[in-house]
């Protein structure tokens, strides 16, 4: 069967599984767009490039597949760079395909060329400039596979426009086939057998959770393992959900704003056992006086994570999912007793240093409070989103998650603006279930195009917009950092109105600065299941994210700020 290279790209995404993605056309790129008509799968035409790369993330981050972005050649494809450098930090399955100009036109600066597969280089797995029509299959397909195996990542498919033009024979080649994670090679013997003398002699253990764990789909490992060996958990701030907020052992977020507890109790830990974690920098704080008792058991998909940042004893390098399982094939189940000293202290931090807000009934509205009632209303089979800033920190720190993915945020490389183009990334994933898109009112104008997408495309969610009229994390900064010299931080109350913008792109418009709304702006916005519905939540503008360990500071100097108070670690 003879078909066009445009043709073969909706050919492959089908094979693939794909049901949708995300894109905006343009010129390089229009005859993958014309074959789309005849394509079963879903297009979701989004207001901006950034916005399809991060709402293919937040469909990734949901589900586990890859997410799938479209553009054009040169600024379609630039726009691109972010989203792919927030999915490499991230470890997220993504496929770019952006269209070139036509072959003869390459290195000559033809109208909207870019070097795209230079560009992207270094925030890609892999990508590929496709010269050759009868290339393309494959190369869609080995795409595919390269950026759900191993550590997943995006990848980036180049294809010039006479190469998508092209009439070649399709082969029906079909997806490369991902070894399940049960048939996945385990470390040698001898490291499962040290990791298990470590965990059993271990008086002050933590299982310490990255984003590798939720990657990998451990879950029910992980349960067991904690529960099995009666290990407190941390879970970082990719990880959440990945193990039960409400379960005994859960100590929540730690590092750099972490709780009391879980900072604490690895600063105070004789053995780490961490999964699908990078021990980086927000969460060790001064890597010299990270965790300075424990030995580490480090379980990682990426070998050249083992050792990057701090030695290990015991490396465990494979799918954590395959790991842990045959991890707790050899441990024997043990009772709470037999940790009870070590169980003991860390509740008594949790119950010591919780985190802590003081909201006045009377007083101005505090952006905790915000995001404690949005929890506790939505629940926990809502999917959320979070921009970067200290509403993301708030909204990791009180949310309670109980499963995972049913959260996404921009770890690594901090992205404002992540927040809406993923929420909706999560809506066409799950489209009964309700998603919240927690913003700051400096993320949400990065991105808040995408709110037209919502309503055109018919992707309903809830945005949250915690205005406190500043960037606020750079604000906290110069408040505590530089001396309070507030420079180009201010972003001021009366320009834009989001009441009104958000009914401009057809959304429905509220908003709260007391009290007494909060809950009844929350219910109305659930009941309006088919509206998007910003609420701008005006929040105490000078309030700060505690705890906090300052920046290239040790974690045993952490500070719960004015709730509390300033505590050392004992």
């Amino acid at each position: 069967m003879r078909l066009t290279g445009a043709e073969i790209v909706w050919r492959v995404l089908e094979s693939e599984g794909v049901e949708v993605v995300f894109g905006l056309p343009g010129g390089a790129i229009m005859p993958v767009y014309d074959a789309l008509l005849d394509s079963p799968v879903r297009h979701v035409l989004m207001r901006h490039e950034q916005g399809a790369g991060h709402a293919a993330e937040g469909y990734a981050h949901m589900t586990g597949k890859v997410g799938v972005c479209l553009s054009t050649s040169g600024p379609g494809a630039t726009n691109l760079v972010t989203p792919l450098s927030d999915a490499m930090m991230d470890s997220v399955p993504l496929v770019a395909i952006t269209g070139q100009v036509a072959r003869a036109g390459i290195g000559k600066q033809a109208f909207q060329e870019a070097p795209v597969t230079a560009i992207t280089a270094s925030v890609t797995k892999a990508n590929w400039l496709v010269m050759d029509p009868e290339d393309l299959e494959k190369t869609l397909h080995d795409a595919f596979r390269v950026a759900r195996s191993g550590r997943p990542g995006p990848v980036l498919i180049d294809i010039p426009k006479d190469v998508q033009q092209a009439e070649v024979e399709y082969r029906q080649l079909g997806p490369t086939a991902i070894p399940l994670w049960s048939a996945l090679p385990l470390p040698p013997e001898a490291a499962i057998q040290a990791a298990v003398g470590l965990i059993r002699s271990a008086q002050k253990p933590v299982l310490y959770l990255g984003g590798g764990a939720v990657r990998s789909g451990a879950e029910e490992e992980v349960f067991a393992l904690a529960t099995g060996q009666q290990l407190p958990v941390v879970t970082t701030l990719t990880a959440r959900g990945v193990f039960p907020d409400s379960h005994r052992l859960n100590l929540g977020m730690p590092g750099m704003h972490g709780g009391y507890a879980a900072v604490t109790a690895m600063q105070r830990s004789d053995l780490l056992i961490a999964v699908g974690a990078r021990f980086d920098d927000r969460v060790t704080g001064l890597l010299d006086g990270f965790a300075p008792e424990a030995r580490i058991i480090h379980v990682d998909i990426d070998r050249k994570e083992i050792g990057k940042n701090r030695d290990v004893d015991v490396a465990l390098v494979g799918d954590a999912r395959a790991v842990l399982h045959g991890l707790n094939a050899h441990l024997v189940p043990i009772p709470a007793e037999r940790r009870g000293e070590w169980l003991a202290q860390v509740e008594d931090w949790k119950l010591r240093f919780p985190f802590a807000y003081d909201q006045q009934p009377g007083g101005l509205l505090k952006p905790q409070y915000v995001i404690d009632r949005l929890s506790t209303l939505l629940g926990p089979s809502a999917l959320v989103t979070a921009g970067v800033g200290q509403h993301q920190m708030w909204a990791s720190q009180l949310w309670r998650f109980e499963f995972p993915r049913h959260w996404a945020n921009s770890g690594g490389a901090g992205t404002m603006g992540f927040a809406i183009p993923a929420a909706l990334g999560a809506k066409a994933a799950h489209p009964d279930l309700q998603v919240v898109a927690i913003d700051g009112d400096g993320c949400f104008q990065m991105t808040c195009q995408e709110l037209a997408t919502s309503v055109t495309e018919k992707l309903p969610v809830i945005v949250a917009l915690i205005n406190n009229c500043h960037l606020g994390m750079v604000r906290q900064w110069q408040e505590l950092f530089h001396r309070e010299r507030y420079s180009a931080v201010a972003l001021g109350s009366e320009c834009p109105d989001y009441v009104r913008l958000a009914e401009a792109y057809g959304c429905v418009g509220l908003r709260v600065n007391e009290v007494a709304g909060v809950d009844q702006a929350i219910v109305q916005a659930m009941e309006l299941r088919h509206r998007t519905v910003v609420i701008d939540f005006q929040v105490d503008p000078l309030e700060l994210c505690y705890p906090m360990v300052p920046a290239g500071r040790c974690n045993d100097e952490i500070d719960l700020g004015p709730v509390i108070g300033r505590v050392a670690v004992p």
